[in-house]
């Protein structure tokens, strides 16, 4: 029968093929197609992105993304085309072997050697009948690699192995079959078969991949500074912070800088825990004490504060989305309020979690079930909960298994498939009038169709064992379960993750809210110690904080040293960044008694109204619509909760920040103010030497140095006096556009 069928399978149907084999291919162990065909494929890039697993496919032949549905890849190689990819009584004559050879012509240039291991292996399948995956076939349940950390020097090599276990209990060296990338080119670059070229200092990781499974190998290559081991051993500590933190500085040989001076620390403490400038009269009180638990005493007093639930109550909400974008105004004042009053309380992460997974009720009377509200369908519900509370990006498995990560299309069904019994009726109302109530509620059944399968998938959290499809109980519920508990290794970290970024500037993964396998932590001791902690402290985000703010590490100055000026993630020093647009527009109101006027809020329908609600005394950071208007919010990359991702805002400096800061309204029109605080100190009548001091301490929280004292005084004592408002208003002007002020240090 020349090797082909007579006539092709229907879709999913698997046929066997019975022929008589002789000679070698007959005595050789039998080749499985999930397990021996597909890795070859994959590691050839056969079934990739760029490749035939392109979505439309490549040449007229489609394979699926990496190999996620075998049995459909099975049945494009052996039945589609009539089957003229293979030739059964003839395997070197198939399709799938003289393509990649190129003994045929083949766009995709030469993926596979004649004389390897890989296209014997490819004709032995062909030979045996070209056999089908089958619903028993051994899966992969553990995969290693080793070395998993190693201490390198700059131009050294290193040879990584990785193995895999089956379900059948047999173990193999799949290393030429796996997929290697490094975190951090700058460290170590990795070849296709897992050599390791050290290139230069720092911590990095090689990822592995290999049928769906990751594993990481850690690469610590120090920097050649020569330190003395007495600076580590000498170097002050309060808390297992600074341990873990000077312990990984000592193997990486990175010199921590100084302490921060008192004012520096007050004014960082104040804007990364409230959002606020502290006044001259908080620096000096700060500078003054002497008393040795004084940071501990400031942490308690900055929770104490109002502007403590302000900031944290608008960080929250960008991460769930409160926007009058998305919400009517009614909804959008409940959902807000409801985690100010979270905030406010203290409440315990955890808990707050479960209350908003689980919400249900009305948009107006039960704030959380908003959250619902901005998505709205069980793939969006699934995708904004991953993000939101582990870190994770699941969106790629929706189509296929995600290509470089862990997870599989039938587990984003599996996850999905807990939110398909979530429902919402009724808007009613005028949206005009912000009036309005969405309802928010659970039907008793009801299942998510995965298009692949044409059937549900048993619901699941990711990697937890599958809830009965007839079970009565809200699937959100078995969800919070599992998500909030202390054994789920993303929910604490992720949170844990956030709050270090918040305080240090730089998390300890980057970017924030990107906790894949294939993204390392910095410093995995350290994350794995902060989480533990939280998770001891019952999710008291306060307890984390104080442990952050009263370390040394977090008192560590910005001033570069020799030996540390290429860190970037290691804490050595403290890394300076802009404020956040909230945080400038209020600091800046602070300093010249002029704050914005927000009074234009964007409804969900798209259009604009005018509102009483949004006063000149309501500040940035109090904001609870993403959608009022502001060109200096837009202007400085304020969140504007689209999607729940850090990605949506952006601390960078930008041209058009400096030319809005040179030649914008914002500060000119407040300095100029007839009513702001400059116009009230220069009714004072101040000596020149006053002012400038004055100047100084409001804007930078420290007086100026003898130099910029000089040039100061002195330009405004030869000013005349009609011009002297002028020098006054330019006074002002450089301190607030200049680093020292734009940037938390």
């Amino acid at each position: 029968m020349n090797g082909r069928p007579l006539i092709p399978a229907a879709w999913g149907l698997c046929l066997s093929v019975a022929m008589a084999i002789t000679g070698e291919a007959a005595s050789s162990e039998a080749v499985s197609f999930r397990r021996d065909v597909l890795p070859i494929l994959s590691k050839a890039n056969c079934n990739g992105g760029g490749c035939h697993g392109a979505l439309a496919g490549k040449g007229g032949f489609r394979l699926s993304l990496f190999g996620y549905n075998p049995e459909a890849d099975h049945l494009a190689i052996t039945r589609e085309a009539n089957g003229r990819r293979v030739e059964l009584s003839e395997p070197g004559a198939s399709l799938l072997l003289t393509k990649p050879t190129t003994l045929v012509k083949h766009k995709g240039g030469k993926r596979l050697e004649t004389d390897s291991d890989d296209y014997r292996t490819l004709a032995r399948w062909i030979a045996q009948g070209a056999p089908c995956p089958k619903a028993d076939d051994p899966t992969l349940t553990e995969l290693t690699v080793s070395p998993t950390e190693q201490t390198v020097r700059d131009g050294q090599s290193l040879q990584l192995k990785v193995r895999a276990k089956f379900s059948d209990g047999v173990e193999r060296d799949v290393t030429r079959w796996a997929k290697f990338t490094s975190t951090d080119e700058t460290v170590a670059s990795v070849d296709g078969s897992g050599n390791v070229s050290v290139i230069g200092p720092g911590a990095g990781a090689i990822t592995a991949w290999y049928s769906s499974q990751i594993v990481i190998a850690r690469l610590t290559s120090p920097f050649s500074n020569a330190i003395p081991a007495e600076v580590f051993a000498q170097a002050p500590r309060v808390n297992f912070i600074d341990d873990l933190v000077l312990a990984q500085l000592q193997r990486l040989n990175l010199k921590p800088s100084p302490p921060a001076d008192d004012a520096t620390l007050v004014r960082r403490a104040f804007l990364d825990t409230i959002g606020r400038l502290p006044t001259p009269a908080e620096v000096e009180a700060f500078v003054r004490d002497s008393a040795a638990d004084k940071h501990a005493r400031l942490a308690e007093a900055l929770f104490a504060r109002p502007e403590f639930v302000d900031y944290w109550t608008y960080k929250w909400s960008d991460v769930f989305l409160v926007s009058g974008a998305k919400l009517r105004p009614d909804a959008v004042r409940a959902y807000y309020g409801w985690i100010r009053a979270r905030v406010a309380d203290n409440t315990p992460w955890d808990r707050l979690v479960r209350e908003l997974v689980t919400a249900r009720g009305s948009s107006v009377d039960e704030g959380a079930s908003n959250f619902y509200a901005v998505h709205q369908d069980p793939e969006s519900m699934a995708e904004n909960v991953s993000q939101a509370f582990l870190s994770l990006s699941i969106n790629c498995a929706r189509c296929h298994n995600h290509p470089l990560e862990k997870w599989t299309n039938d587990q984003y069904y599996q996850f999905a498939n807990l939110f398909a019994r979530v429902r919402a009726k009724g808007w009613g109302g005028d949206p005009r009038n912000g009036d309005g109530k969405r309802t928010l509620y659970v039907e008793s059944r009801g299942d998510l169709i995965q298009p692949r399968t044409g059937k549900p998938q048993p619901p699941a959290p990711l990697d937890a064992p599958p809830i009965p499809t007839d079970d009565p109980r809200d699937r959100r519920e078995v969800l919070a379960d599992w998500l909030t508990s202390p054994s789920n290794p993303y929910f604490t970290r992720a949170v844990v993750n956030r709050v270090w970024a918040n305080f240090l500037g730089v998390g300890l993964v980057e970017s924030v809210d990107d906790l894949r396998a294939s993204n390392p932590a910095s410093n995995e001791a350290l994350l794995a110690a902060l989480a533990k902690f939280t998770a001891e402290q019952r999710y008291d985000l306060r307890a984390l904080m104080r442990l952050i703010l009263t370390s040394q590490t977090y008192r560590r100055s910005a001033e570069v040293l020799p030996e540390n000026r290429d860190d970037r993630r290691h804490y050595s020093r403290h890394f300076p960044r802009r404020l956040s647009a909230e945080v400038l527009n209020d600091a800046l109101a602070d300093i010249t008694g002029r704050p914005e006027a927000f009074n234009e809020i964007i409804l969900s329908d798209g259009s604009a109204e005018k509102t009483t609600l949004q006063t000149n005394a309501v500040r940035a950071l109090q904001l609870s619509d993403s959608a009022v208007k502001s060109y200096f919010l837009k202007t400085f990359g304020r969140n504007q909760r689209e999607i729940t991702c850090e990605c949506e805002r952006s601390n960078q400096p930008s041209l058009v920040q400096v030319l809005h800061l040179s030649n914008g309204s914002t500060i000119n029109d407040q300095l100029a103010e007839k009513d702001g605080r400059l116009a009230q100190l220069l009714a004072t009548n101040p000596t020149p030497e006053q002012l400038v001091r004055e100047a100084w301490v409001l804007c930078l929280g420290r007086p100026p140095t003898d130099r910029e004292r000089a040039e100061f005084v002195r330009a405004l004592t030869e000013a005349p006096p009609d011009q002297k408002r002028e020098v006054a208003e330019d006074l002002f002007w450089s301190l607030l556009t200049s680093r020292e002020f734009l940037f938390q240090h």
